[in-house]
């Protein structure tokens, strides 16, 4: 029997987190410059260690731009438009970043969809006048890069980051050529319609199917749908989730959560 494994990418593959991180902090000085009269190099650094630790609750990319903006009223309170940046630390926001998001969007006045562009926008710029330095923002989890060159299974990649940024770092980082058409990147729909379109291909019947995520809400969502029962479920133990996520999912008898050196031996 063959294998498929629809694969994650921020988080299972890539650690972005520097790369969004700056690229947000980039986005915010072009949405709020105003906010950003007086904040000086070793504030943007305090943000982007600050963005380490919140990264576990992004789940599209725009949200590090809220994130930013966030982290910036926590610091300094003449700023503040919403009272949620009040008495909110990193835990905090780990916590209930589920509520706080469209508190913070409505309080601030913003649109999904502008976020998006702009922050699609900022990554494009910054690739066209300095490609590699974006490339070497990010960096794939050791292993991964070989394994995906000499995996055996069939492989796609199902994520929320826009096809063409996942696109580049395969080929420009990894050295690994995905065709586009198994990349599923932001504007394809929900992961779990995704995983019904790849379960559906007559290509794919006999295949034991199998999904790697980071983020322990996506799993839980792919269990709600008794249509995926057929998929073999995992959430890794390294990328953006935290302790209390892989104790719950190892709680969860549909999930297994792997090590790294797992992850490289099941492509393989």
């Amino acid at each position: 029997m063959g294998h498929l494994y629809a694969l994650d990418f921020d988080g299972v593959l890539c650690d972005s987190c520097g790369e969004s991180s700056l690229s947000a902090v980039k986005a915010a000085k072009v949405r709020w410059p105003e906010l950003f009269d007086g904040v000086d190099a070793a504030m943007e650094e305090w943000i982007a260690d600050q963005m380490h630790m919140v990264r576990p609750v992004v789940e599209t990319g725009y949200e590090n731009v809220l994130l930013v903006r966030l982290l910036l009223e926590m610091r300094i309170p003449a700023i503040r438009k919403s009272l949620v940046a009040e008495g909110l630390n990193v835990e905090g926001i780990l916590n209930s970043w589920s509520k706080i998001k469209p508190v913070i969007m409505e309080a601030w006045g913003e649109d999904r969809d502008a976020l998006i562009d702009l922050f699609g926008k900022i990554r494009d710029e910054w690739m066209d006048t300095d490609l590699a330095t974006w490339i070497d923002a990010n960096r794939f989890y050791p292993g991964v890069s070989d394994a995906l060159k000499f995996a055996s299974s069939e492989i796609y990649i199902v994520t929320t980051k826009q096809s063409r940024f996942a696109d580049a770092l395969l080929r420009e980082l990894a050295g690994v050529t995905i065709p586009p058409e198994r990349i599923f990147g932001l504007g394809t729909g929900p992961k779990v319609e995704v995983l019904k379109q790849l379960q559906k291909k007559p290509e794919h019947r006999g295949l034991k199917l199998h999904f790697v995520e980071d983020r322990l809400a996506t799993l839980k969502n792919v269990i709600k749908e008794p249509e995926l029962d057929g998929w073999s479920l995992y959430l890794v133990n390294w990328g953006y989730n935290t302790s209390k996520e892989r104790d719950e999912a190892a709680n969860i008898s549909r999930i297994e959560v792997i090590e790294l050196s797992d992850f490289s031996k099941k492509l393989k």
